[in-house]
């Protein structure tokens, strides 16, 4: 399958890229890049509409942002060539390493094969460093884990690695549930079970839910969270800037909010479904 990049400028940057973001998945686009002018969007090339596009720049003039977009198209083997040059491993701590199938084997506790192709999260955005970082900090040993909107795995392998007895890999991305399945198979994650679709596939209750999406459907499926955390079970949520603290603390007031870690402007969230 072609992909179609295109390159999106936004100015004033936060609040607009997230919510140029929203629009883009809206019409169609299935991966994003955050780069430090706007964000870099792929769509498959026969789902490509530029009049769409045209449609999205005034739409967000309106709202009082400047957009602009450039757009190349890039077949597939070019695609995983270029990640390839740019993917570089991963050092989040001196016993977890996230690494590309033909980096150097180093030796580290907790050593993470992913192959991302066009698949989300591979540590090196923020939001998956902050919730790879906590999750070191924690006990999985025997817990039932959620990684909702998993995308490449890259959280739930992490989890079977330290202990974790049930995970549930979730995500409504084709190529993610694709590449997650074949990226557990790398790490050798047999106890991960990965599921296409959303938040309605949840149906389990669960430890520990770590959900590293965007502030819109974090806010969306909130309850649906809530609804299946254990009693002092764990919610990490990640995807969402800094400035948006207090609109998920509002969405999530039932549980008790016990820490934020912020990365470059981006935040991670950490809740507790303890009695208060």
């Amino acid at each position: 399958m072609n992909y179609t990049e295109v390159r999106w400028t936004v100015n004033p940057l936060i609040p607009f890229r997230e919510i140029l973001t929203v629009y883009l998945a809206d019409a169609g686009f299935d991966s994003f890049v955050d780069v430090e002018e706007g964000v870099w969007a792929y769509i498959p090339s026969h789902l490509l509409v530029e009049e769409n596009l045209l449609e999205l720049v005034q739409t967000m003039k309106e709202m009082e942002a400047e957009c602009s977009f450039t757009i190349q198209e890039i077949e597939q083997q070019n695609w995983n060539a270029e990640w390839e040059s740019q993917f570089s491993p991963i050092e989040v701590s001196a016993e977890c390493r996230v690494r590309a199938p033909f980096h150097e084997v180093i030796p580290v506790k907790y050593d993470l094969i992913i192959e991302p192709k066009m698949s989300f999260g591979t540590g090196h955005h923020a939001t998956t460093f902050l919730i790879l970082d906590q999750m070191l900090k924690m006990d999985f040993s025997g817990k039932a884990v959620l990684d909702m909107g998993s995308g490449t795995g890259v959280l739930a392998f992490l989890a079977e690695k330290m202990g974790a007895a049930r995970i549930d890999a979730i995500d409504i991305d084709d190529w993610a549930f694709e590449n997650c399945v074949e990226n557990a198979e790398r790490n050798g994650c047999h106890i991960t079970q990965v599921i296409k679709g959303g938040a309605e596939q949840i149906q389990q209750q669960y430890d520990v839910i770590i959900a590293n999406i965007n502030r819109n459907i974090l806010v969306q499926d909130g309850q649906v969270y809530m609804d299946h955390l254990m009693p002092s079970g764990t919610l990490l949520l990640s995807g969402f800037y800094e400035e948006d603290q207090s609109i998920l603390k509002e969405a999530f007031s039932s549980l008790r909010f016990v820490q934020s870690q912020v990365k470059d402007g981006w935040c991670m969230m950490e809740l507790s479904n303890d009695e208060q």
